[in-house]
């Protein structure tokens, strides 16, 4: 059985646990990692995620990220930005298929086509002051099954954000 838990992705000077929007889930909140420029990695056993990326995003006046892993075979993704808003992708096409086809839902209604996501990853980057190609994370968001852990698809996802 694989990771099932969360990741959110923040740029704060402070720690994210410190964040009003966090109060309810602090005591379930582990940090991972600083990275530079101020982005920091924390991760969250369970669902519901730990608050609201939109509120997090709008508060920092910064993006925000969260990849929910579900059983280190897919990842869903919600990442928010102040003035870009909100938007939903997938990695692990195929494993995420699979956890969706019991409850009649496709991928095509939860999360944005690869081509569409990657735009809003190079716009969300943007917003966060960096300047990615949108060529490197469609390659991610086009893998149907990982090879590895979808853990390291995320974090590989990350890098190609410039975080």
């Amino acid at each position: 059985m694989g990771f099932w838990g969360l990741y959110m992705v923040g740029r704060s000077a402070e720690p994210l646990l410190d964040h009003p929007a966090l109060r309810d889930a602090r005591e379930r909140l582990t940090l991972r990692e600083y990275r530079a420029g101020g982005w920091q990695v924390w991760s969250h056993p369970v669902d519901p995620p730990p608050g609201s990326m939109t509120a997090l995003a709008d508060a920092a006046r910064s993006p925000f990220l969260l990849g929910c892993v579900m059983d280190g075979a897919c990842v869903a993704v919600e990442a928010a930005a102040p003035y870009g808003g909100t938007w939903y992708a997938c990695l692990g096409r195929e494993p995420m298929a699979d956890r969706l086809g019991g409850d009649g839902a496709t991928l095509e209604d939860l999360f944005l086509p690869p081509e569409d996501a990657a735009a809003r990853a190079v716009g969300w980057a943007a917003e966060s002051g960096h300047g990615v190609l949108e060529g490197p994370l469609l390659e991610l968001l086009r893998i149907e099954r990982p090879e590895g852990s979808a853990e390291e698809l995320f974090f590989a996802f990350l890098e190609r954000l410039g975080i």
